[in-house]
């Protein structure tokens, strides 16, 4: 018994051991010339978040916020002996209101401040998509396609391949009038198989039912800046702006114009971003 409680103590006196070296360490950092230095600039570095903005039903996505992370940066910087600012480590700041705390609205636009745009095809039953996908790939441009059940149950190889390649596929189940069923297979095709971890729907008009059971999918509701009909680049032309999102048919003009509409969208100073890039804040 006695052996046993000398055993205790010495792991005791270890352990505290360990504590009070890791304070004399933090303590040590606290004074320190650089840390000191790191905390009088860190605020010449901080960049405040911006909430996305919320309008009844409709919401634009926010921007993350960024501060300098004191500790991350002292150990690296203190790595080569002297301050660099170009060192600095930073943490992400999220906004008070988030996309991710509001499934229940629609998202009408990206933010205008990110200077891009995104791309919406929507493919229903026996839409051949693979001239749009090869000149999406021609130039280099990732995009979102919104399917349904019928186009999904002829082309499951064809669907994982455009996941695999960086476009977002959305499920247009609901847009298309199908039942509930089609949508929960649609969206477990698409995040279990395809393993896209964030789910859309899409709508051009008001739909609550829709918008109720997406959102308690935690699937994002996408409704389109503008939905192309007639005329591909003229409509993207007198519509086009810095958040849009562009709606486009899949039929033989759109095949045929979608390269000198991406060339149009550059031309304007813009990127174009696949739904997951493009709504990030």
């Amino acid at each position: 018994m006695k052996r046993f409680f000398q055993r205790i103590g010495l792991i005791t006196l270890i352990c505290l051991s360990f504590i009070y070296t890791e304070k004399a360490a933090n303590v040590l950092i606290e004074v320190d010339d650089l840390m000191v230095r790191i905390r009088e600039e860190k605020e010449l570095f901080k960049q405040a978040p911006v909430n996305a903005i919320v309008d009844g039903d409709t919401i634009i996505p926010g921007i993350n916020g960024i501060e300098v992370d004191e500790v991350k940066s002292y150990h690296k910087i203190k790595k080569i002996g002297h301050y660099n600012k170009e060192l600095l480590e930073y943490k992400t700041i999220k906004p008070n209101v988030t996309l991710s705390t509001n499934y229940n609205k629609y998202i009408i636009g990206g933010n205008e401040s990110k200077r891009s745009v995104s791309l919406v095809f929507i493919v229903d039953k026996n839409t051949d998509v693979n001239k749009i996908l090869a000149v999406l790939k021609q130039k280099n441009i990732i995009a979102n396609f919104f399917i349904d059940s019928v186009w999904l149950e002829n082309n499951n190889e064809l669907l994982l391949s455009m996941i695999e390649t960086g476009h977002n596929i959305g499920n247009l189940s609901y847009e298309q009038n199908y039942n509930h069923s089609d949508f929960i297979w649609v969206d477990t095709i698409i995040k279990k198989v395809g393993n896209q971890k964030q789910g859309y729907c899409y709508s051009e008009g008001e739909n609550e039912v829709a918008l109720k059971i997406c959102a308690l999918n935690k699937n994002f509701t996408i409704r389109p800046s503008f939905v192309v009909k007639e005329y591909p680049t003229l409509e993207v032309k007198e519509n086009l702006k810095s958040g849009s999102i562009i709606s486009l048919p899949i039929n033989g003009v759109v095949e045929k114009e979608l390269s000198s509409i991406i060339d149009l969208i550059y031309s304007k100073g813009l990127v174009i971003e696949n739904l997951n890039k493009f709504l990030k804040e």
